[in-house]
């Protein structure tokens, strides 16, 4: 069985940073492209970040210079880098095996608030 654990996410301040975490099991994260996305509240999902199998990395206009990614692939584990909150970032994070996140984990919470 596939699966993601994400963690990481907490209660920050705008211009905190944080670092989340996609522990991934049943299958080796550097074979796949895997993304993250997220969900505000009483919105849709939105694509974050693509992460291909050769390591190239795109990023959604909202998030570029502020968020990244890396991965650790003995860890087995993705990871996106938030830097510069801000309040917008609220959201459920979530990595997913595809880009509209319908096989995605269960997700971390992320409140950016002052």
């Amino acid at each position: 069985e596939l699966d993601f654990v994400e963690s990481g996410g907490g209660l920050v301040q705008p211009g905190d940073s944080l670092r989340l975490s996609c522990r991934a099991s049943g299958f080796k994260i550097g074979r796949y492209s895997l993304h993250w996305v997220r969900q505000a509240p009483g919105k849709d999902l939105e694509w974050v970040s693509t992460t291909l199998n050769d390591g190239r990395v795109t990023y959604a206009d909202s998030v570029i210079g502020r968020f990244t990614v890396s991965r650790d692939d003995a860890e087995n584990t993705l990871y996106l880098h938030l830097n510069d909150l801000k309040t917008e970032d609220t959201a459920i994070y979530y990595c997913a095996r595809d880009r509209a996140g319908v096989y995605r984990g269960q997700g971390t919470q992320v409140t950016v608030s002052s």
